[in-house]
């Protein structure tokens, strides 16, 4: 049941290196994910007519080599396990030549968006997206705790291109405005992020920061000091 398809690194996804960026590559793999959906009949339009929606509890994501401005490139993605209202999925993206470029796992909750709680997701969706065996890959724990903070940033609000089609900050969103927090030139190889909820428009997000000697950890939270997304970037 894995889902593929392929693209070119486009001019608008590169950094300043002329590579493809981390939010970038997160935005492939959601879209990948995405076009299974829509493909089985449990896209967009659908989870909206039942009121619910697969919400991104976490990310852990290897980068082996960031592909460079119009290379080719391969995504797949296939789910790897569900339990309850959680679903388990994986990624990768790869060359034409089969090289391995970055793989990730992800955890999902089935959400009604009316309530905002998690619900079972029904068992006519998990059979749509089958279960495939689970990338060979130590992804580390899912749960992000951050350390001693040491820097404090200047908050700043959620604007509306932060927003995705559940009216609150999409995943890549989060990554990209944490990613603008870390020292100048400093390269992701691996990240783990861990969602613990949800910000929409007018909602002001306070950073934080705490380096180590393996990376740096940035959280993003709210007036009241809980937060909204918690990274580790190494």
């Amino acid at each position: 049941m894995k889902y593929s398809f392929t693209s070119r690194i486009r001019y608008s996804e590169i950094g300043e290196d002329g590579n493809l960026t981390l939010p970038g590559l997160i935005n492939y793999f959601q879209d990948c994910s995405t076009f299974q959906s829509e493909a089985i009949g449990e896209g967009v339009a659908e989870l909206k007519k039942r009121g619910c929606a697969w919400v991104l509890s976490a990310w852990q994501i290897h980068v082996r080599r960031y592909p460079s401005l119009g290379e080719a490139v391969k995504i797949t993605t296939w789910a790897s396990g569900f339990k309850g209202f959680l679903g388990m999925r994986n990624f990768t993206m790869e060359t034409e030549d089969g090289e391995m470029l970055a793989c990730a796992n992800s955890i999902w909750s089935y959400v009604n968006m009316e309530t905002g709680h998690p619900v079972r997701a029904p068992k006519e969706t998990t059979d749509a997206y089958g279960i495939d065996d689970p990338i060979d890959e130590d992804f580390g724990e899912r749960k992000v705790k951050m350390p001693e903070v040491d820097f404090i940033g200047e908050p700043f609000p959620v604007r509306p291109h932060n927003l995705d089609t559940n009216h609150h900050v999409n995943n890549a969103q989060f990554i990209s405005l944490a990613g603008e927090c870390l020292p100048k030139n400093f390269t992701v190889r691996r990240m783990r992020a861990e969602y613990k909820q949800q910000a929409h428009l007018g909602d002001v997000l306070h950073p934080l920061r705490a380096e180590t000697e393996n990376g740096c950890f940035i959280s993003l939270n709210d007036e009241k000091g809980q937060p909204y997304v918690v990274v580790e970037f190494q």
